[in-house]
């Protein structure tokens, strides 16, 4: 473990040193508070430290006031070393957000016991940590593509717009939906059926910038917002990701199968000041014209522009 050594008194700052270096442990040192709070919130910042009270700037309850504040994550354990013992000292210290205190001085046995202390407490917290990622994720993806679900997507969309009003910009609403889908899942079955809809959902990953929002907004349709784009840009958009789906076939258990995809497309600069849900509506009612023009094609929500 990368550990943070914070002492302004030299021989003690080298004796942790090269007993947590003895110990197996990644050591950087600092003699004064400032120093020490700078390490701890910078990139690659050590999970642990080993913080003197008394030192020049800041000192250690400060650095744990501060880092506690404007560092909450990834946590960050921190053991003070003190020679004060009285007990309002000592809550002092825990209340400043100290995790843990050593009296000087110190033993190296008791020490020891501590820094392992420490580390079964952050790697409960990395695991704490990870089970909350994964039900975030799963609450905001679909299990299948592990696309954003539509949940998620249209909540994206509604920030969008407003960010893209508030800054007079354009954003790019696309609906796809696969074509004659049901007769894939009903010749081939349904297994077959979600391997189309997974690689067309990697397929229009890989036609996107990694800025852009894609989400599963049901059964086989997809819904993308593009940001920061040109209104000029929508229908070529569209057409670079509807070509990436049609060519080359999906390869499937049951063979390689053609694939297309109708799209609705619309600029947000043309529905300035309507709401989500008339948004939706209107590339919707554009995918509907597409599905009824021949498929296999992308319509300009309002302007009559297909392809």
């Amino acid at each position: 473990m990368k550990i943070l050594i914070a002492d302004d008194e030299l021989v003690s700052r080298r004796r942790l040193q090269a007993l947590l270096t003895k110990w197996g442990h990644d050591v950087i040192s600092s003699e004064d508070g400032s120093a020490a709070f700078d390490l701890l919130k910078g990139p690659d910042a050590p999970r642990m430290g080993l913080l003197d009270w008394m030192m020049p700037g800041m000192n250690g309850v400060d650095v744990c006031r501060t880092i506690r504040r404007e560092r909450p994550e990834p946590y960050t354990y921190m053991l003070l070393l003190t020679a004060k013992d009285a007990k309002e000292n000592i809550v002092e210290g825990l209340e400043s957000g100290a995790d843990d205190y050593l009296i000087k001085p110190w033993d190296p046995d008791e020490l020891k016991a501590r820094l392992r202390t420490g580390q079964r407490i952050l790697e409960l917290e990395d695991r704490l940590v990870e089970a909350r990622e994964t039900m975030r994720f799963k609450a905001t993806h679909d299990h299948l593509t592990f696309l954003l679900n539509r949940g998620a997507i249209v909540e994206l969309l509604e920030r969008e717009l407003v960010r893209t009003l508030r800054e007079k910009g354009c954003t790019i609403v696309i609906l796809g939906d696969l074509d004659h889908f049901k007769s894939i899942n009903d010749t081939y079955g349904h297994l077959v059926g979600d391997e189309v809809l997974q690689e067309a959902a990697r397929r229009i990953l890989g036609s996107v910038r990694s800025y852009d929002f894609v989400g599963r907004y049901g059964g086989e349709e997809f819904l993308l917002v593009l940001n920061n784009c040109d209104t000029s840009q929508a229908l070529p958009r569209a057409e670079q990701i509807r070509n990436a789906i049609a060519d080359p076939p999906i390869q499937t258990a049951r063979g390689p199968l053609s694939v297309t995809m109708s799209m609705g497309v619309l600029s947000s600069r043309d529905w300035i000041r309507r709401s989500p849900a008339e948004i939706l509506c209107e590339v919707d009612a554009a995918l509907y014209r597409a599905k009824t023009s021949g498929r296999n094609r992308s319509e300009f929500a309002g302007l009559n522009a297909t392809v």
